[in-house]
Formats: structure tokens, C-alpha cells, sequence
């Protein structure tokens, strides 16, 4: 097979929330059976035809890097972090939909990825009124939220995680996908997800490769700062 163009994407969110088994069903079209806590980084590759369907269709690889889960406050964990965080091209970020905490914590992993030169311990950010949502409007590099273990939410609660995970989607100008990573119709071909995750990894590849300053999406060097504020969930 032909070497084929590639793009980078990270997967972040804590521990537990089930990122590498997202990662395994995203790349490999399968549950993953026995999943286990990721130390470091794993990588994994799934292909995606670029503007599938018309005349500038492209295959390129979509590398899934998934990125170990811990948000202790110890620097040599956060500099080794800082190894992967280069020449990124997008981020998904993952949170577990019964537990609030790891929903909290993704603007802690998002500041540590976009914001290098800042400490994320102990920042806690709110889902509305001192958060700055234009911060994300102006970021380049395309994000997308998944909340995992949709289908342990008891029907009663249904409403307010998903008005939880809007606020989150809004704050981060980003879409988002809800799913049960042990049951692969959540990203059935032609169902909504799918569709949405297809549209994200061409976002991805387009800035990549399209855009007219390429330059811009292949690190960090020149992105803005994110200073979140110190804030509190209600």
C-alpha cells in the first residue's frame, strides 16, 4: 500500500474514563475485551477517506494518540506529558458521563496541552459564568468532545448530563458525541456520531493540509495563550 499523509490527533481525559477502549473501537471496528490503564502514551491508526464521496476524495491516516490519564500535580509527570503534545492536529477529549469530576477535569487537560507553560493543578473551571468562551473560538486546532459509558446514565438523569455536556460542548466550540464504547452502533456508519466524527478528523485534515498557513496547525509556537481563570462548578 502507498505511503499515505497523516495527521495527528490527541486523545486526553483521566484515567478510567475509557479512552483507550474509544480508541481501540475508533481504529479497530471492535470492543476491546480486556482493557487496561495506559502508562505513557499508545498510539493507534485508523484511515479516513478525506471528502469521501466526491472528486477530491483522499485516504489519509488519523494517528490516535492516547495519552495516559493521570492529573497529578508532580512536574516530571506533566513534563513527560509534554513530549507528546508537540505537532498535534486535533484533540478529542474524553470524559466519563457518570462522573462529573472527569467532565471538570477536561479544561485542566485541555490548558496542559494548549497552554504548555501553565500549570493545570488545581484549576477547576465552571460550565458558564466567568468562562471565556472566546478563548476557543479563536483556537486552531479542532477539538471534539466524547462522553463515554453513555449507557450506564440512569434514564431520570439522561436530561441533565446532556444539558451538562452541552455547556461543555459550548465552552469548547467544539461538537460532541455521546457513546457506550462497548457497543459499536454508537458510531454505526450513517448514524449521527459517525457522521460527526467524520466531519471532525476532515476538520482535522483540512487545517492540516488546506489551510493557506499550514504552519499554524503543525505545533504550537504561535497559538494564543489560554490563561483559564480559577473557577468552581456550581
Amino acid at each position: 500500500m502507498a505511503s499515505l499523509d497523516r495527521v495527528k490527533v490527541l486523545v486526553l481525559g483521566d484515567s478510567g474514563v475509557g479512552k483507550s477502549s474509544l480508541v481501540h473501537l475508533l481504529c479497530q471496528n471492535q470492543v476491546l475485551g480486556n482493557p487496561s490503564w495506559t502508562v505513557g502514551c499508545s498510539v493507534d491508526v485508523r484511515v479516513q477517506d478525506y471528502k469521501e464521496g466526491t472528486p477530491d476524495e483522499k485516504t489519509f491516516y488519523i494517528e490516535l494518540w492516547d495519552v495516559g490519564g493521570s492529573v497529578g500535580s508532580a512536574s516530571s509527570v506533566k513534563s513527560t506529558r509534554a513530549v507528546f503534545y508537540n505537532s498535534v492536529n486535533g484533540i478529542i477529549l474524553v470524559h466519563d458521563l457518570t462522573n462529573k469530576k472527569s467532565s471538570q477535569n477536561l479544561y485542566r487537560w485541555s490548558l496542559e496541552a494548549l497552554n504548555r507553560d501553565s500549570s493545570p493543578t488545581g484549576v477547576i473551571v465552571s460550565n458558564g459564568s466567568d468562562y471565556d468562551r472566546e478563548q476557543f473560538a479563536e483556537n486552531p486546532v479542532p477539538l471534539l468532545l466524547i462522553g463515554t459509558k453513555f449507557d450506564q446514565i440512569p434514564e431520570s438523569k439522561r436530561s441533565e448530563v446532556l444539558t451538562r455536556t452541552a455547556f461543555l460542548s459550548e465552552d469548547f466550540n467544539a461538537e460532541e458525541i455521546n457513546l457506550d464504547c462497548t457497543n459499536p452502533r454508537y458510531l454505526a456508519a450513517g448514524t449521527s456520531n459517525a457522521v460527526k466524527l467524520s466531519k471532525f478528523f476532515d476538520k482535522v485534515i483540512e487545517k492540516r493540509y488546506f489551510t493557506r498557513d499550514p504552519s499554524q496547525m503543525t505545533g504550537f509556537t504561535d497559538r494564543k495563550r489560554f490563561n483559564f481563570k480559577s473557577l468552581h462548578y456550581d
